[in-house]
This record gives C-alpha cells, sequence and structure tokens, in this order.
C-alpha cells in the first residue's frame, strides 16, 4: 500500500484529502504546518507527498526546499497544491523541486491521474537506479578482476625472487628488504581496489535533469602497476 503524506493547514482540505485518497487504497499521514510535515516526511518516509503552498509560519515552498536538500527525503516526490490563480506559486514549487502541482480547486479524476502518474515516475527513477547499480558493480567486478592481477603478479614474482635469494651462497639482506617492499606496495594496491569495489553498494547521485536523478558512476581511480621487478638474475 502507498503511503501519502498531505500537509495542509486547513482542517478541512486534510479530511477531504484524506477521505479520498483513502477510499482509493492509499494510507495516509497527515500534518498541518510545515515543520510538523517535514518531521512526518523523514519518520515515515512517504512514497508522496501533497503540500499546500499558502501556509503560516512556514509555507509549501519552504518545506519543499527543505525535503529536497535533506539527502533522506530528496527522492520523495512531491506534488504542491496552489490556489488556481497562483501560476507564480506553481512554477516556484517546481524551481524548488517538486515533481508536479494541482491547482484549487481540483477534480478528483485529474488529481487522481496527477498523484498516480507521480508514483509510477518515482518507481521508474527507482528501477533505473537499481539498474545502474547493477550494470556498475558487473563492469566494476570484471574491470577488478583485470586490475587485481597485476599486484598479484608483483606479489608472486618478489616472493619467488626471495626464494632465489635465500638460495644463494651470500644473501643479500637489502635485495630481500626490496622485494618485501614491492609486495607490501601490491598489498596496499589490492586493499585500494577492494574498497573502490566495496563503494559501488553506496553509489552517489547527481542531478541528471529537472527532478530527475541517476547514479553518477564514480570512475575507478586506480593507477595501472608500472613494472617495478627488476631483472633478478
Amino acid at each position: 500500500m502507498k503511503r501519502i503524506l498531505v500537509i495542509d493547514d486547513l482542517p478541512e482540505n486534510v479530511f477531504m484529502l484524506q477521505d479520498r485518497l483513502e477510499n482509493e487504497g492509499y494510507e495516509v499521514v497527515t500534518a498541518y504546518d510545515g515543520k510538523t510535515g517535514i518531521a512526518k516526511a523523514t519518520n515515515d518516509m512517504p512514497d508522496l507527498i501533497l503540500l499546500d503552498v499558502m501556509m503560516p509560519e512556514m509555507t509549501g515552498i519552504e518545506v519543499c526546499k527543505i525535503l529536497k536538500q535533506d539527502p533522506g527525503t530528496a527522492d520523495i516526490p512531491i506534488i504542491i497544491v496552489t490556489a488556481k490563480s497562483g501560476a507564480d506559486d506553481a512554477k516556484e514549487g517546481l524551481d524548488a523541486g517538486a515533481l508536479d502541482y494541482i491547482k484549487k480547486p481540483f477534480e478528483k479524476v485529474e488529481m487522481l491521474a496527477r498523484i498516480n502518474s507521480a508514483l509510477r515516475l518515482a518507481e521508474a527513477h527507482k528501477q533505473v537506479i537499481e539498474a545502474e547499480k547493477r550494470s556498475t558493480y558487473a563492469a566494476t567486478v570484471v574491470t577488478t578482476n583485470h586490475k587485481i592481477k597485476q599486484p598479484l603478479t608483483l606479489m608472486s614474482l618478489s616472493s619467488a625472487a626471495i626464494k632465489r635469494e635465500l638460495n644463494k651462497e651470500q644473501i643479500s639482506k637489502e635485495a630481500i628488504l626490496n622485494r618485501l617492499n614491492y609486495i607490501e606496495t601490491a598489498i596496499n594496491e589490492i586493499t585500494n581496489i577492494l574498497n573502490q569495489l566495496n563503494a559501488i553498494k553506496k553509489p552517489q547521485t547527481s542531478e541528471y535533469a529537472k527532478n530527475v536523478r541517476m547514479v553518477e558512476v564514480e570512475k575507478d581511480s586506480a593507477e595501472n602497476f608500472s613494472d617495478k621487478l627488476a631483472d633478478s638474475g
């Protein structure tokens, strides 16, 4: 069941919206001022917010800006509710991050159509992000497999060089320490690569288009190993 948060300072508006939405099978959470609305958006994590523009103390535009600046609520679609003549309010709300707007008085059919459209868009947005995460993770695994072979090769060659050095009559402590340094460098590189792989589980988001966010794939910054191993003779 989808959860909708209704934020409006007029009880009659809240009751009307709550009645219509619950009859359509939605779970409805209500708030009668902006501050309470922000708290409920943060705690209850609704699937959509119906936000009235004209409210005392904190306007709907201010509430919208705060919610869109908070990473925890930024992706919740917001439909602002404005007066019939409130063209400026609608534009300001969209500029603040709202997905859509409804003008008062509105028809039930129009309201439900806009809500359903916003919910479908939000669901599509989530699916795109999940698809990008899976694609990014799969591509990174392939890249990691290639990159990790280089330090592993360095470790293998260094280990072989140490064994050869230990079999010599005159063992060079300096040569062994050099090989151990190569191994330590390779271990650090592998650790760095694995940390980058783990970071893919928490992708960042960036602005892709107005009111739409896409996964920003952080490019792998690990540099390729240069050939550090000298001829061991």
